[in-house]
């Protein structure tokens, strides 16, 4: 999508301070974080949520997200992390690309809010 903020990230239209990138996924620092560690892992291919993502079958995407925020929390965060999806606007959701948020850096308490 031509006007999504993290398409434009993707393209590299819009700077953000990534920490990870292959073809299926970029890893970028939050810049309102939640916790001392916030990167946001988004995949590649623009997908609004992750029902829509799901739904395409990506079999090898989703399986990349999920390695990229487990690689992403052990190295920030190894005393343990969160991963979070927001889905639609009652779920949290403020950016339409599907990502996930990893928090760490802090204890983090439940329930999330």
């Amino acid at each position: 999508m031509d006007d999504c903020l993290f398409c434009k990230i993707v393209r590299k239209e819009i700077s953000a301070k990534e920490v990870f990138r292959d073809e299926l996924v970029v890893a970028f620092h939050d810049i309102n974080p939640v916790a001392p560690v916030h990167i946001l892992v988004i995949p590649t291919k623009h997908a609004t949520h992750l029902s829509e993502f799901s739904a395409q079958r990506n079999g090898s995407a989703t399986s990349g997200l999920l390695d990229a925020c487990a690689a992403v929390g052990k190295k920030f965060a190894p005393q343990g992390y969160r991963i979070v999806a927001n889905e639609g606007v009652d779920g949290g959701q403020t950016v339409p690309h599907l990502h996930f948020h990893v928090l760490g850096g802090r204890h983090m308490t439940w329930p999330p809010g």
